[in-house]
């Protein structure tokens, strides 16, 4: 009780039974995450009640340029999740307080640092992807708004991460919740109440945002234990900032890694549906299909990306702890956790698929553009989601490894298994086939093969750790 008044009202993951805490962790996690998730996907499903046929298709379009700008200081978030869960699994005060101070002031920089790049190379990305007219013209306005308030999406991702490295994922959970609630309420009003189409839903996104980083930010200004914020305070700390940066960095371009492989894809996509749809076509169906769909699925991916971050904090703690066999034995339970949540949601997402598609205007029917659209959302459904368990493995496998300060080497394995992977593959089994079927194939193998790797080398890291661990206390 004593170590729980001195550290706060966090989760000491060095003791006690594993699997509750585990669970008493990753759930509200996942909420929060589904929480945030839903900005982007309220965004879709109202801006598609908008009188502007395409504007479905470029926020979706948006959203694969926009998480490999976002993907990269949500990395250097769990940078900052796994120092502050190691200092606190270790007992030390002040280096926490360094590492939440540095933590913080690193959000602010690298927010504005990604606003400033993401603006600037928005329109000449957009372009290379192959997005022209009116579909192009909507994306560029969607972005810009949106890029233009991430320092705040910056900040929550940090303020979320702290609290998370001490065992809160309530906090998170419940500002979401009305950050969320609000989103969806400033959708409404101004796409339905004045008209507005991207412009007013990036709008929307940018305020709940802002609201989100507020809420956090004054949370832990009144809190009293060690993760406490003092605004005279705020610097950085030149030993906090290379920890996060050397487990931060890596992982940002992991996640960076992805989203340049979903660009590639997303690109040819659109050269499918350039393929598929007559000229002067109302819209583009098949990438108005994989957007729908798209956007189902990545409540599984952020679902999932709580896997990374649990795993990430119950073994950077158990790390600073020393307790490694405690480590492994963690690996397994989230493993387990992980997989159970990955099958139930791709399978209650696939039998709930028509009145889920339908909120996305995504429905059967005999108009030809209808029909293109509808089977580009089944395909990319039926060829990903049986195998996102395999996903989750993957996922409880970074972690660990980022938990265990391995942040480079996992970066390393998902550069080859995902990024290069789908590059060689977009450039000769796309190009072969030419359809959408080669295209979704190739998550569920690159999965595969990075998991694989993953999980080889985090089984040698563990044996190694528990033979040192053992041989110090033995001497």
């Amino acid at each position: 009780m004593q170590a729980t008044r001195k550290w706060g009202r966090g989760m000491d993951m060095t003791k006690g039974a594993l699997f509750p805490s585990i669970v008493k962790f990753i759930l509200p996690l996942i909420v929060t995450n589904l929480l945030h998730q839903f900005y982007n996907a309220a965004d879709i499903m109202v801006v598609g009640l908008s009188p502007e046929a395409d504007a479905v298709g470029a926020v979706g379009s948006a959203g694969s340029y926009l998480s490999l700008i976002t993907n990269v200081f949500i990395g250097f978030s769990v940078g900052a999740n796994v120092a502050v869960a190691r200092h606190i699994g270790a007992a030390d005060r002040e280096r926490t307080a360094h590492a939440v101070h540095t933590a913080i002031c690193m959000s602010l920089l690298f927010g504005a640092l990604g606003a400033v790049v993401g603006i600037a190379a928005c329109r000449a990305v957009l372009v290379g992807m192959g997005y022209t007219g009116n579909l192009l013209t909507l994306a560029v306005r969607y972005s810009y708004i949106y890029l233009s308030c991430m320092p705040f999406l910056a900040l929550t991702n940090f303020l979320s991460a702290i609290l998370q490295a001490q065992g809160n994922t309530k906090t998170p959970m419940l500002v979401l919740t009305l950050a969320g609630l609000l989103n969806v309420g400033l959708n409404m009003f101004f796409v339905l109440a004045l008209h507005l189409s991207v412009e007013g839903v990036a709008i929307a996104t940018a305020i709940a945002n802002l609201a989100s980083a507020c809420a956090l930010w004054y949370h832990l200004a009144k809190r009293g234990d060690v993760c406490r914020v003092f605004f005279r305070r705020l610097r950085i700390n030149r030993e906090q900032f290379a920890l996060i940066a050397r487990i931060g960095f890596p992982a940002g371009i992991q996640n960076a890694l992805f989203s340049i492989s979903n660009i590639l894809i997303q690109s040819s996509v659109l050269q499918v549906n350039n393929a598929l749809t007559p000229p002067g076509s109302a819209y583009a169906p098949v990438i108005k299909g994989s957007t729908a769909t798209g956007s189902l699925e990545n409540f599984i991916f952020t679902a999932l990306g709580a896997v990374t971050v649990t795993a990430s904090a119950f073994t950077a703690q158990n790390m600073g702890a020393g307790t490694y066999r405690r480590v492994r034995r963690a690996f397994g339970l989230v493993c387990l956790v992980s997989t159970v949540i990955a099958l139930v949601m791709s399978a209650a997402g696939m039998l709930l698929r028509e009145p889920l598609l339908s909120l996305y205007g995504v429905k059967q029917a005999e108009d030809a553009l209808a029909v293109i659209t509808y089977d580009a959302a089944m395909v990319r459904m039926f060829w990903k989601w049986p195998a996102f368990f395999i996903y989750s493995i993957m996922n409880a496998c970074a972690g660990t490894i980022r938990g265990l300060g391995k942040s480079g080497l996992a970066a390393l394995v998902t550069f080859f298994g995902t990024c290069v992977f789908r590059v060689v593959w977009i450039y000769t089994a796309f190009r072969y086939f030419q359809n959408l079927e080669s295209i979704f194939i190739s998550y569920p193998i690159s999965w595969l093969l990075t998991g694989a790797v993953f999980l080889v080398l985090l089984m040698c890291l563990l044996k190694r750790r528990i033979r040192d661990s053992d041989a110090s206390v033995s001497a």
